[in-house]
């Protein structure tokens, strides 16, 4: 049996590799998963273990959440997507816990490293390609340079990671210039390359954390910050407009397809009539896309059906009711209560970023189904929200 210092430091190795290989790698990633788990659970200790998971709300909150998914396959009819929506929910049950009780808070610094040079080495790529230096490959094309994902995903963890590096660069009083500078030409760099690809989504979480940011490095005075971010974000955008056609053709074609009847429209549309039918429990884990498809051939047959309305909050609403969405809404609460309380400014200002940022994607899509996103949400949280002064 291992001693528990060299599993300790096994642990450490594996979430510096698993924070690297998060954006790049589905099948890395997930490997480096199994492992850490596998050893989680073989390596004793269970009581401490035990411990830290039910004193945290956070924790009790994401267990949850996934528990009400199970409960909701009593009164789905499509048991076979019913389980494939729970297996993708099953980093709330178990990785979560499992991360959240082997972090060390004086490794915090190079979990973050690790992400931001797996997104450095994406930029590299991204860059290449966009430049026609390389060949294209994978999810990847000249018009929509993002290689180890699509931009659906890609822009929202780009968002996340720009927050990153611009919360170094005004909070961090302890870099000095030349650090300084390579995180601002990093941070604008990823600025850039968010408008080359075609996130809406992730475009639309950028303008957030920017006049997040503003509202965090003015202490939250809301006049004055409302007054600042009324003079950049406006300004960005124009620029981004002006200077880039991929995010020109996007606003121009939202523009058009809000005009001319959004898919995405329809699918909000369709699905509020499956939730005022089953408000308070839902039509059941696996059974969106049935319900779906009823309503959509009276409401609008020549539309297409859909399994994802492309809003979280919808999906979850339709499938679990009002009690599905209040446990989810609780894991959010709890994050931000964590995080103004807490004493460290960065640490802080992540928390509060992390579930305000997912708070404004969610609008967008599913984002705590998809693999990356999910994993970006679980494998921050479980180390912004733990509080390693209690244990």
């Amino acid at each position: 049996m291992l001693e528990k210092t060299a599993i300790d430091k096994i642990y450490q190795y594996l979430l510096i590799i698993l924070a690297f290989l998060l954006p790049l790698t589905v099948f890395g990633a997930n490997l480096i998963i199994v492992i850490i788990v596998l050893l989680w659970l073989f390596s004793g200790n269970y009581l401490a273990k035990y411990d830290l998971i039910v004193n945290s709300k956070i924790m009790i909150a994401s267990i949850i959440f996934f528990l009400i998914h199970l409960i909701g396959l009593i009164w789905t009819e499509d048991l076979a997507w019913g389980l494939h929506i729970v297996h993708k929910m099953w980093y709330f049950l178990l990785l979560l816990p499992v991360l959240y009780t082997v972090v060390k808070q004086e490794h915090i610094r190079y979990y973050i490293f690790s992400f931001l040079l797996a997104i450095f080495l994406t930029e590299i790529l991204s860059y290449l390609i966009w430049f026609e230096i390389i060949a294209p490959f994978k999810n990847a094309n000249i018009f929509d340079p993002t290689p180890f994902m699509t931009h659906v995903s890609f822009n929202p963890i780009l968002a996340f990671a720009i927050y990153l590096v611009l919360n170094e660069v005004l909070f961090n009083k302890k870099l000095n210039r030349y650090q300084l500078v390579l995180l601002i030409l990093f941070a604008i760099a990823m600025s850039f390359n968010m408008f080359l690809t075609l996130g809406r989504a992730g475009q639309l979480g950028f303008f957030f954390v920017i006049a997040l940011l503003i509202f965090q490095y003015i202490k939250y005075q809301k006049i004055k910050s409302l007054l600042v971010i009324c003079l950049v974000i406006p300004s960005i955008f124009i620029l981004a407009y002006q200077a880039s056609p991929y995010f020109q053709l996007r606003i121009d074609s939202t523009i058009n397809a809000l005009s001319n009847g959004d898919p995405r429209l329809t699918f909000a549309i369709n699905s509020w009539e499956i939730i005022k039918e089953n408000m308070f429990l839902g039509v059941g884990t696996g059974d969106f896309p049935v319900e779906y498809k009823k309503i959509n051939s009276i409401k609008s047959p020549n539309s297409p059906n859909a399994t994802n309305p492309h809003n979280m909050y919808v999906l979850v609403a339709a499938q679990l009711g009002l009690l599905g969405l209040m446990s989810m809404f609780s894991i959010f609460y709890q994050q931000l209560l964590f995080a103004w309380k807490s004493k460290n400014e960065l640490m802080k200002n992540i928390g509060i970023a992390l579930p305000t940022l997912f708070l404004v994607l969610m609008l967008g899509d599913s984002y705590l189904l998809g693999h990356y996103t999910s994993l970006l949400f679980v494998f921050f949280s479980s180390f912004i929200y733990r509080d390693f002064e209690k244990n």
